[in-house]
Formats: structure tokens, C-alpha cells, sequence
């Protein structure tokens, strides 16, 4: 039995068609800020941590406080506008062969989560995934307020995970970077938002973790 961490965008889902609008109207809302938000520049944010990548896309926002209130409320449009998609939209989304894959490693593998996300949203992916019974536990930046590196080991020494049984599944040079911190095995996927040159295995399909774990 191995113990398998997942991150979320770019590995398990693309929500940045739709994040893009929500956080887009946050942005005229608000009124702070000229940025135009898109769904190529959030491929290029997804994984960092959301104060950095406040401090990516709103330059233009010079006090932090102003920052966080943007931040904070394209967040709570991107939950509302999530939360509202419909199972056949949630599917459309999620990468070919994530639902199918996950229950199958569930038999045999402890499954986990570690996302630098804010907190609530890995719970609306295992809702809308259909997911929350066989994910065992999961923890996100939102709740730790620590680089992922930590929050993976947090998440370990929790469910008393050894780093010789633990991998985590990611598609960026910051998971690659977390796994490194937290003594761990990367699996890199490449069909994700990132590009790693030296991970532990890449795979070009979620379902080929299947083979990697039979």
C-alpha cells in the first residue's frame, strides 16, 4: 500500500475557463485594479500560493490591504460560480480518466490532497468529483498558511505517513519543489499547467498511475 497526495488544478481539474470569469467581475467590482484576467494567465499562477498570485496579477494594487479585499472576493465569486456548475460541467473539466483512476488506486492506496488553494475549495472538488468518500484527508494554504513543501508534511505526520511510501502527483516546478522539501517522491503531470525536467516518473494521462500503482 502506497499513500498518494494529489494537487488539484492543472493535475486532477482545469477550472480556469471558468475561475477566469468569476475572478474577472471581482476585478470590475472591486475597481482597483486594470487587470484582465484570463485563463493563460492563471495556467501560469495556479499552484503558488493566493498571496503571491495577488501580488502577480493586481501590480497595479499597491496596498496590501486593498490586495487581499481583491483576492478574497475573487474568491468567494470563484466558490459561487463552482459551487454552482452542474455534474456534466464537472466532468467536462476534470482531466480524462481522474474519477475513474482515483477510485481505482482507493482499493489498494490511502489517497490524500495537499493544494496551496483557499480553504473550501478542495472540498468543492471532492463534492462535485464525486470523490469525498475515498479521499481520506486532505489540507490547502488556506488552512495552514504554510508553503506546500510543510503543509504536505503537516498532512503526513497527521495520518502517520512514511516519506518511503508517500508520492505526490503534481504538474509544477513548485510541487516538484514541495516534494523535495517534504522528502518525497514527485510524479509529473505533463498533459498540467507546468514544466519539470528531473521528476521521480511524468506520466502524459492520469490514467497511467493505474499501471505505476497496480
Amino acid at each position: 500500500m502506497c499513500n498518494l497526495i494529489f494537487d488539484i488544478d492543472g493535475t486532477l481539474w482545469n477550472t480556469t475557463e471558468i475561475v477566469a470569469v468569476a475572478w474577472q467581475k471581482a476585478t470590475d467590482e472591486h475597481g482597483k485594479s486594470k487587470a484582465v484576467i484570463t485563463a493563460e494567465l492563471l495556467k501560469k499562477e495556479f499552484g503558488k500560493t493566493m498571496d503571491v498570485i495577488a501580488e502577480d496579477i493586481f501590480p497595479d494594487i499597491t496596498s496590501p490591504k486593498e490586495r487581499q479585499e481583491l483576492i478574497t472576493l475573487c474568491c468567494r465569486y470563484e466558490h459561487e460560480r463552482l459551487h454552482a456548475i452542474t455534474s456534466d460541467v464537472a466532468d467536462s473539466i476534470m482531466f480524462d480518466g481522474v474519477k475513474d483512476t482515483l477510485r481505482d488506486l482507493s482499493r489498494s492506496h490511502r489517497l490524500f490532497i495537499v493544494s496551496n488553494c483557499q480553504k473550501g475549495y478542495v472540498e468543492l472538488f471532492t463534492e462535485k468529483s464525486g470523490t469525498d468518500d475515498i479521499i481520506e484527508d486532505h489540507l490547502c494554504f488556506g488552512v495552514t498558511g504554510t508553503c506546500k513543501g510543510e503543509t504536505i508534511m503537516t498532512l503526513m505526520k497527521r495520518n502517520g505517513l512514511s516519506a518511503e511510501d508517500t508520492y505526490y502527483v503534481g504538474d509544477t516546478l513548485g510541487d516538484y519543489e514541495a516534494c523535495q522539501l517534504a522528502g518525497i517522491r514527485f510524479i509529473f503531470c505533463k498533459y498540467g499547467f507546468g514544466e519539470v525536467k528531473t521528476p521521480y516518473k511524468a506520466i502524459d494521462s492520469f490514467s497511467e498511475l493505474k499501471d505505476l500503482f497496480a
